[in-house]
């Protein structure tokens, strides 16, 4: 029989050293070596799932329709793509306490009560939670859980034995660090166990067609804690976001091999769970009974769905040797390049002021497409002039002070002439051949020109 090895391994990267290094000579973190032991393994454990087949031309694989178990959320739904899909496996991940547990309970009451679906057996692995809490849990959302089974074990043989005996279409794992198999000698939560543990749920889910959902803890950086591998052999990847201190919730798709990416669904957290925001715009727009200088209205893109968000910016003199440059839910380095255009290109130097900007609704921008709503808000800020509450405006702006078309931007016109806003400062390029009815759309080409709409 082989012997056992002691191996360091990065809790980062899951890279292998065979002696302690301060830094990972893999992904080049420091101080996130840590002892292992690494077992001899059994040939049966990584066997192939399917026949070796022969050499076939790709256009001559048969191909058949996806069939996907809806959860009745419709929220949830569109960050999966559709539903849960037989054998994919699904990654959950977020802080503790913000809802992870009780949307699964949720989606899988629903699902079992769904007559227009097939019958749905449902396993629920809890190595956190006793069967007693998540009944409690359950019996205060008021939800009918008569047809979801219990299984309070961390063993991972155990698990699979139970799911290999009872066949279920859905099992949920809450949560992947606290199980551990008994071929490995590391402690649960260790980067060993959850990539062995990871690895042979994800092997029983594609051999018999199961819906798998691992919960994942994250690190203080927000990141989902165990190896990088974890992401990779999964189907789907969404992270649970949200403001301790808020009610509302937003579940984002990172990855998705049945459905788009950068989808976004968003909740608000009740004392009977969470229900569904049908209108998110709504929620990232501030009501103002009057125009107030400093705000201006955008429309960002997340996956298929415009959302509308409000864009405040304040402007102060400086106080001190070195202006404050603070962005919330921005890149605070985009934040600084802009003012360099607007100093630049617009004529307004702010190498005086302390510029703040923020994002209504604790919402998290990454695309460009907000640029030139961030500058008309400091613009306005700065001169104490408002901007039209009827008006929206978007564009990408780069260094020679043009404004660039973005993607979807006919859909955001759409979406905003829905909502009442009369106006639209938009790229030129943007401009759709037929009008959009309700909506006033002006192009433009400089930021300079966007600056002078904004005093008519």
């Amino acid at each position: 029989m082989a012997k056992n090895k002691v191996a360091y391994v990065c809790t980062e990267c899951g890279g292998q050293s065979t002696k302690w290094q301060g830094q990972c000579p893999h992904c080049m973190t420091w101080n996130t070596m840590a002892e292992s032991i690494i077992e001899a393994s059994v040939p049966s454990r990584y066997a192939s799932l399917t026949q070796t087949s022969e050499l076939k031309k790709l256009n001559e694989v048969k191909m058949s329709a996806v069939y996907k178990r809806t959860t009745c959320i419709s929220e949830f739904d569109r960050v999966l793509g559709g539903g849960f899909v037989p054998g994919g496996v699904v990654l959950i991940g977020g802080d503790p306490g913000i809802g992870k547990s009780t949307l699964l309970i949720q989606a899988l009451s629903h699902m079992t009560n769904d007559k227009t679906q097939t019958p749905c057996k449902v396993i629920y692995v809890s190595g956190e939670e006793s069967p007693q809490q998540i009944a409690m849990r359950a019996k205060r959302l008021e939800l009918e859980v008569s047809d979801i089974f219990i299984l309070s074990e961390i063993n991972l043989e155990k698990i699979i034995q139970s799911i290999e005996k009872n066949k279920p279409d859905v099992v949920v794992i809450d949560s992947i660090q606290t199980i551990y198999s008994e071929e490995l000698q590391s402690a649960p939560g260790s980067v060993t166990q959850v990539r062995e543990c990871s690895a042979q749920l994800t092997r029983i889910a594609k051999q018999l067609e199961v819906s798998m959902i691992l919960v994942g803890h994250v690190t203080k950086e927000g990141s989902l804690a165990g190896p990088r591998v974890l992401e990779h052999i999964v189907d789907t990847v969404l992270y649970f976001e949200g403001d301790q201190n808020s009610s509302f919730r937003m579940v984002r798709a990172f990855k998705n091999r049945f459905g788009a990416v950068n989808e976004l669904g968003v909740f608000a957290m009740t004392e009977k769970g969470l229900r569904e925001v049908t209108n998110p715009s709504a929620l990232f727009l501030s009501h103002h009974h009057e125009e107030v200088s400093g705000s201006c209205i955008t429309v960002t893109q997340e996956g298929t769905r415009p959302l509308l968000i409000e864009i405040q910016a304040l402007v102060d003199n400086a106080h001190g040797a070195s202006p404050k440059r603070l962005g919330v839910g921005l890149e605070q380095n985009r934040l600084s390049m802009l003012l360099a255009v607007l100093n630049r290109h617009g004529g307004i130097a702010c190498f005086d002021q302390d510029v703040f900007v923020n994002a209504v609704g604790g919402v998290k921008i990454t695309e460009p497409g907000v640029d030139l709503a961030i500058l008309c808000a400091i613009v306005s800020s700065f001169k104490d002039q408002p901007i039209n509450q009827k008006t929206i405006i978007f564009g990408e702006v780069g260094l020679a002070g043009e404004v660039r078309p973005i993607q979807r931007g006919q859909e955001r016109i759409k979406e905003a002439a829905k909502l009442g806003f009369t106006r639209a400062i938009i790229p030129k390029a943007n401009i759709a051949k037929q009008k959009i009815a309700g909506i006033d759309v002006l192009g433009i080409e400089y930021l300079s020109q966007a600056l002078q709409l904004l005093k008519a």
